[in-house]
């Protein structure tokens, strides 16, 4: 072979995506399978192809004789000393063998060769492009349906859908277009495996980053994602610029921008939620549409507990919790909901509670129940350090106030 075989390398590695370092040691495999067919018996034989020639030169580890009587494993003293004089009878030496023309298995088994280092070269190289781009999502075109799996046609190679990465209720058609999270790239025998998702929540992020310029390119960021799969999800975002609104830049104009990801969806509602480093503004935003009459925090328990009228109890609930579910994830935060007239209840419950301690008026029931003591057991269990940093209550009084409450439990 001449310079030929190096174009012909080079041309295919370029239309293949494959190295020609890989075809070229996929070639001198095969002329070497064709060779051992070839030779009878040639022991550690090695085949080279000079990178700069395409000169194909076939080796074979020798012993030196006085006389060749098996030419294929001997070679002669006076032969062998033309390239080192220092060589004696009984040396090992690699001699380079004559190449006689294959016959026409050996040259099927060099074909089979190549070929299959060709796509054993493809598949790594797959393999390698989607495991960079896992955690990244893609779009592929529905194949068709394996027990419950969508196999999806990437182009290059075919991905996985599994049931349980689909959104509840969602079915698909052959031929159809869809976007999916690469969840995983795994290696199999036949190739990569590459599983998507269609229920991670990353995937709402990604199709925010891609349909909204302003994520993109850094002005707005998504601080969180919360997600119900083919139901709701909740996306907190913000901006450090004082000219971007944040939320305006997520819907767009007229809400195309919203509208889009949705469709890709499937019309999955889609809330954004302004982001605020005040727990209070980021949980009343997080629980809109609905409106909140009071929110108080607990910062070293990450808690809230919240009161909102009747006739908007069942709005910041949601339809089977959704809506205070996601809120909850979406900031953090443990989010405690009572309707007005529960909350009123639950007060003059407390207040009567701790009236019945000496000494406590209307006045300090209030105190300390707006300190967070709600009943007497609260108040038995309580440090008199946490007692004494309500208004009107000194030391003394406090130890007085639990012992009085002890009492009364008992």
């Amino acid at each position: 072979m001449s310079e030929d075989l190096l174009a012909i390398l080079e041309s295919m590695g370029r239309e293949r995506g494959i190295d020609q370092e890989v075809l070229i040691e996929a070639v001198e495999e095969a002329i070497l399978s064709a060779s051992k067919r070839t030779f009878e018996s040639m022991p550690k034989a090695r085949v080279s192809i000079d990178r700069s020639t395409g000169k194909i030169r076939v080796f074979s580890s020798k012993k030196v004789v006085d006389k060749v009587t098996h030419p294929s494993q001997e070679i002669g003293l006076a032969k062998a000393k033309q390239t080192n004089p220092d060589l004696k009878i009984g040396d090992a030496v690699e001699a380079e063998a004559t190449h006689p023309d294959f016959g026409r298995i050996a040259a099927q088994t060099a074909r089979q060769v190549i070929i299959q280092k060709i796509r054993e070269a493809e598949r790594d190289n797959i393999y390698r492009e989607y495991e960079e781009k896992q955690g990244e999502i893609t779009t592929g075109v529905v194949e068709r349906f394996e027990q419950g799996n969508v196999v999806i046609d990437l182009g290059n190679t075919e991905a996985l859908l599994p049931q349980r990465e689909r959104c509840p209720g969602e079915n698909f058609r052959q031929g159809e277009r869809i976007t999916a999270y690469i969840l995983e790239v795994r290696k199999a025998s036949r190739g990569p495996q590459v599983i998507l998702s269609r229920s991670h929540p990353t995937l709402v992020r990604k199709l925010f980053e891609l349909e909204i310029p302003e994520i993109h390119q850094g002005g707005v960021e998504i601080k969180s994602v919360a997600r119900e799969p083919g139901e709701r999800s909740k996306v907190a975002v913000s901006t450090s610029m004082e000219n971007v609104d944040s939320v305006g830049a997520c819907v767009g104009v007229r809400g195309t921008r919203i509208k889009s990801i949705m469709r890709e969806l499937r019309g999955e509602r889609i809330d954004i939620v302004r982001w605020d480093e005040d727990p209070v503004t980021f949980i009343t935003n997080a629980l809109s549409p609905a409106k909140i009459m009071d929110i108080k925090v607990n910062a070293s328990e990450k808690g809230s507990d919240i009161i909102v009228s009747d006739e908007q109890l069942s709005l910041a609930i949601g339809r089977k919790g959704q809506n205070v579910r996601l809120a909850a994830k979406v900031t953090g935060w443990r989010i405690n909901i009572r309707g007005e007239s529960e909350a009123v209840s639950e007060r003059e419950e407390a207040v009567a509670g701790l009236t019945k301690l000496p000494g406590v008026g209307m006045g300090l029931a209030e105190a300390l129940i707006q300190a967070g003591f709600h009943s007497l057991k609260e108040l038995a269990e309580a440090e008199i350090r946490k007692l004494t940093e309500v208004p009107g209550i000194g030391k003394a009084r406090a130890e007085k106030i639990q012992e009085a409450a002890k009492e009364i439990l008992k």
